[in-house]
């Protein structure tokens, strides 16, 4: 996709945290300095986030569905399957649980009011030796040479910039998070982020012969999914009813009993990202590719978002894949959780 270029010339952001270690919340292991070196810093956030300390209830599997795992057929499989969705292959999943829902605003609430964790999109960052004030990623249809700009101010509670908000959207996704926040979040709520192998598992109810959650047929595919119909980017006909963003359970669930698995927002995955991945599992570490190397190395994005049309991307089939880089807010991008068994 056009826009994920852009997202890729934001990959070097460096971003600085807060100045003072908060009693009641994580150490801030990032310290604000002049320079840093990418593969220290991310090494940095990734030590940042091990200081949170895991939730007292987190033991709960509340909301939560729980899977039984199983043997499952994962690549495209049909006429539009793309070249990194290649060649098929067997997986195993494990049993595991699975957030009902994508986190939503209250719940990414909680988790900042317990912590005192400061996102990526809230704290200034060093591009190029210059300092910028913090924000994040925002869609612009009407510039077709970038269409996401970067907005200051924006962030998961203005997700298009200052003057928006997410009051009376709590039950909404939490977008413009990053991949470090969602480990975060993770972290503190005794779960983790979803390999890529899982989430298709999931996606598609562990069905591996459906080209979407909801079957083959993509003339109803408005009645299942949120995503953009209508001329991209300019001209959305609102078909499933919402224009951008949807609250969590507006479409029915899969067979699964999960919720918007597939668009209304991208959900961000456990895995680096290689286009190539199915021709080397081999080098999977726990059955995922850790790789946390640095903060260029992309990490997997599943599920398409209200962005995705079919003149497009198409990235609401059950096996497309896409990327971003962690340290990078959009307002379509948001994320659930499993949970080990």
């Amino acid at each position: 996709m056009k826009n994920f270029i852009f997202i890729f010339l934001i990959s070097s952001l460096l971003f600085t945290s807060c100045k003072e270690e908060k009693s009641n919340g994580p150490i801030q292991a990032v310290e604000p300095t002049e320079t840093h070196k990418v593969s220290d810093y991310h090494k940095q956030y990734l030590k940042e986030i091990s200081y949170i300390k895991t939730r007292a209830d987190s033991s709960s599997t509340e909301n939560m569905i729980k899977l039984g795992g199983g043997e499952y057929l994962m690549g495209g499989k049909s006429e539009e399957a793309k070249q990194n969705e290649l060649p098929v292959h067997k997986v195993e999943i494990k049993p595991i649980y699975v957030d009902k829902t994508e986190v939503t605003n209250a719940e990414f609430a909680q988790f900042v009011e317990a912590t005192g964790y400061v996102t990526t999109a809230e704290r200034s960052f060093e591009l190029k030796g210059n300092t910028y004030e913090p924000g994040a990623l925002v869609f612009d249809p009407y510039n077709p040479e970038w269409w996401w700009k970067f907005v200051k101010g924006a962030n998961w509670q203005h997700p298009q910039g200052p003057d928006s908000s997410i009051e009376g959207k709590e039950n909404y996704p939490v977008v413009q998070v990053s991949w470090y926040d969602a480990m975060a979040y993770a972290k503190w709520s005794g779960k983790r982020l979803p390999t890529e192998a899982e989430f298709e598992y999931f996606n598609s109810a562990g069905r591996d012969s459906l080209t979407y959650h909801w079957g083959n047929d993509f003339d109803i595919a408005a009645q299942y999914a949120n995503f953009y119909q209508g001329e991209f980017p300019k001209k959305n006909t609102v078909e499933d009813n919402f224009e951008k963003m949807a609250p969590v359970k507006s479409f029915p669930a899969n067979d699964f009993g999960l919720y918007e698995t597939t668009g209304n927002v991208w959900e961000w995955c456990l895995d680096t990202y290689h286009p190539d991945a199915y021709s080397r599992t081999s080098e999977m570490k726990d059955g995922y590719f850790k790789h946390y190397y640095n903060m260029e190395q992309e990490k997997v994005i599943r599920g398409g978002s209200f962005l995705c049309a079919e003149s497009y991307c198409s990235g609401y089939r059950v096996a497309a894949r896409m990327s971003s880089v962690p340290d990078t807010g959009l307002e379509h991008t948001g994320f659930r959780c499993v949970k080990d068994i």
